[in-house]
């Protein structure tokens, strides 16, 4: 399985989230890969936010790998899943959506642990004690997608 983690510049949400996914898959011992991207460009070739790079140590996460890029029109194809932080990333990236298919792979990344409640991960951009509580929600969100028993993992 190809997950991609989705937010609005890929600095804070997503290269948690790719983090987090990315130990969860080691854990369990699954042949997937996971990569993150934004649906704006600012951040392009950066680094993650220094905040998300300190959290993520704070578990034992290295997220210090990973370089923002912004969601292209391939990634439909290149991914089985595409989580996406809130709702308005999930406009944008259903904006480019061309089939029903493409549709169908994008999901908001809590409607892991709150299905059918269409809520987001914060942006905690503006606010620096925001990081622990995002990467709280993060775990858990991820924890329930690779905990849900499928096949071919």
């Amino acid at each position: 399985m190809k997950i991609l983690m989705v937010c609005l510049g890929n600095i804070c949400r997503s290269p948690l989230a790719e983090g987090i996914m990315k130990q969860k898959i080691r854990e369990a011992a699954f042949n997937w890969e996971v990569d993150s991207a934004g649906t704006g460009y600012w951040h392009a070739g950066e680094l993650p936010d220094r905040r998300s790079i300190a959290t993520a140590l704070q578990h034992g996460i290295d997220i210090t790998d990973q370089r923002a890029r912004q969601f292209q029109q391939a990634d439909f194809e290149r991914f089985d899943k595409i989580f996406v932080m809130d709702t308005q990333n999930l406009r944008d990236v259903l904006r480019l959506a061309q089939t029903e298919a493409h549709r169908a792979k994008v999901e908001l990344m809590l409607d892991q642990i709150y299905p059918g409640q269409e809520r987001s991960v914060p942006d905690p951009y503006y606010d620096d004690n925001g990081f622990e509580a995002v990467f709280q929600m993060l775990d858990r969100a991820c924890e329930a997608f690779v905990s849900y028993p499928r096949e071919n993992t």
